[in-house]
């Protein structure tokens, strides 16, 4: 079973109570990196803010049953204090409970259903390969974003397009996509750059990373940019639960060379996924 699907039974099982990220990758059976990484992938949220969601949705329809005290249901959903409910309420769903309760319905409220992912799950993957990579120096412009946010990329690379071939001690003419510096409410830094030699002549206006030996799991997408989620969601949803391997705290890149077209979206590129063996199989190597 995805690793995913286990913690979305699991807060759907346990909403009221307090719920970490830690419970969750012991109940999943992965590390905490590796499951705050699928998560916001294949969820498109971080954990803790779909958790929340779905504790104030049932509470909102509580509201409007209108049978127990406010109060009462704050408790009975984590909150230590009406207080501390109403602000979380407000700020979810921009109303405070004692306005839902009046109106006595939920309509305008934006609310969380409980997430299934099996209409997420199917994306056809072709296997990657294996490959040891050692030090890479990439140089060029880094943003950081959210996960509402990162449909916001694309203008990253427009404007960052001009420097490509530009750059001194650049190594080759491919292009580099890293995500790193990725955290539990999942924003990540993202680096739009190039190879570089060394940094010492690299101007200063641009962001310098870089990325130790590692071994990755490389990932052929042939098809338009704009579908790369679905293959994230295949080697989140499908290929690491049943590979043996699990995604590493270290930066994941995609490689795109000098034949994928920028203003068309084609030609291919390469997602590298850093990995190692789980920790299951480390323990029996």
């Amino acid at each position: 079973m995805n690793p995913v699907s286990k913690a979305l039974w699991y807060i759907e099982s346990h909403f009221k109570e307090e719920v970490t990220l830690d419970d969750l990758a012991q109940i999943s059976q992965v590390s905490r990196f590796y499951l705050s990484r699928a998560f916001a992938t294949l969820v498109g949220q971080p954990m803790q803010r779909y958790l929340r969601g779905r504790r104030l949705t049932e509470a909102a329809k509580r509201l409007v049953d209108g049978t127990d005290n406010i109060l009462t249901i704050a408790l009975d959903h984590g909150y230590g204090s009406h207080e501390a409910f109403t602000r979380a309420f407000r700020d979810q769903f921009g109303i405070t409970p004692e306005a839902v309760r009046a109106q006595g319905h939920c309509r305008g409220l934006t609310l969380v259903p409980p997430l299934r992912l099996e209409s997420i799950m199917n994306t056809p993957l072709a296997a990657p390969t294996i490959q040891e990579r050692g030090a890479l120096l990439i140089a060029g412009s880094s943003e950081r974003y959210n996960c509402a946010m990162r449909a916001a990329i694309p203008l990253q690379w427009q404007r960052f397009s001009a420097h490509l071939g530009h750059i001194p001690s650049q190594i080759g003419q491919d292009a580099y996509g890293v995500c790193y510096n990725t955290d539990d409410d999942g924003n990540m830094d993202y680096l739009c750059g190039v190879e570089v030699k060394d940094f010492s002549t690299v101007p200063p206006e641009f962001a310098r990373l870089r990325i130790g030996p590692q071994r990755y799991a490389v990932f052929q997408h042939r098809d338009h940019v704009a579908s790369v989620t679905q293959t994230f969601n295949g080697i989140f949803s499908t290929w690491l639960p049943e590979s043996g391997y699990e995604i590493v705290d270290a930066p994941l890149f995609e490689r795109y060379p000098p034949s994928f077209d920028g203003r068309t979206g084609m030609g291919g590129f390469e997602i590298w996924v850093p990995i190692a063996p789980r920790q299951a199989e480390r323990t029996h190597d």
